[in-house]
Formats: structure tokens, sequence, C-alpha cells
């Protein structure tokens, strides 16, 4: 299975900033899981990332990283 977004940038893969890059192509393809199970982030993730913003998924996710 490919890794999702979360756990290339988990692993020092990807930018955090390849988000966008990963919610376009989310966008224009027909996956049918929702966009938070696309790139992998978990609940709280997604709360934060929908009611504070991009620095506040950012500090989550690198507060989990190797």
């Amino acid at each position: 299975m490919e890794k999702t977004y979360k756990q290339r940038y988990l692993d020092g893969e990807i930018e955090f900033e390849t988000i966008d890059d990963y919610s376009f192509t989310w966008g224009t393809g027909d996956d049918p899981r929702t966009l938070c199970q696309y790139l992998g982030l978990n609940e709280e993730e997604e709360d934060a990332w929908i009611s504070i913003g991009e620095d506040a998924l950012r500090d989550l996710l690198d507060r989990q990283k190797k």
C-alpha cells in the first residue's frame, strides 16, 4: 500500500507544504476516502487543520516526527 502524506512527512521524505499537492490530487481524482483519510490524518489533526489552520497541523505532526 502506498504511504500517505502523513507517513511520508513524518519519515522526512516530503516538505509540509506538499499537503497542497496531495489535496489537489485528491480533489481531481475519484478516491472514495475523505481528504483527511487520504492524507492519513487522525481526527485531532483534522480538527486542528480545519479549526485553527495549517500551523496547528504542522505543530501536531512535528511532535510525532522520528
